[in-house]
């Protein structure tokens, strides 16, 4: 499990160019990454504008918080997942609603609202 939250910090960033503004996570706010794993397991992370997310799998929610440093997206979680790096960063790009990417081993998924 902690393994997809991960992925999920990881996936919701991932793929296609990058680029250095805020403007890249904007398409997230109000809306939901959804990642699922090769098994099937799912993981949903809601970004805010106000830089603090919430990641869910199952029964586990954690919170955090995110920026931009350069190119990439930096997530930091108040309860830091074990064997994770807190924070963790990864490059990001630009998704609109309804897009699906993969990103390594993750398949991800931008869908409307709070889902």
């Amino acid at each position: 499990m902690r393994a997809l939250i991960l992925g999920v910090a990881l996936a919701a960033a991932f793929a296609g160019s990058a680029m250095a503004g805020e403007e890249v996570l904007a398409s997230r706010f109000g809306n939901t990454t959804i990642t699922k794993d090769a098994s099937g397991n799912e993981s949903r992370i809601y970004y805010r504008a106000d830089h603090t997310l919430t990641a869910k799998q199952g029964g586990m929610t954690t919170e955090g918080t995110w920026k931009m440093d350069g190119g990439n997206v930096c997530l930091t979680f108040a309860t830091p997942i074990p064997n994770t790096p807190n924070p963790v960063c990864a490059p990001a790009s630009d998704h609109k609603v309804g897009d699906s990417w993969s990103a390594g081993p993750y398949t991800v998924s931008l869908v409307a609202g709070i889902q």
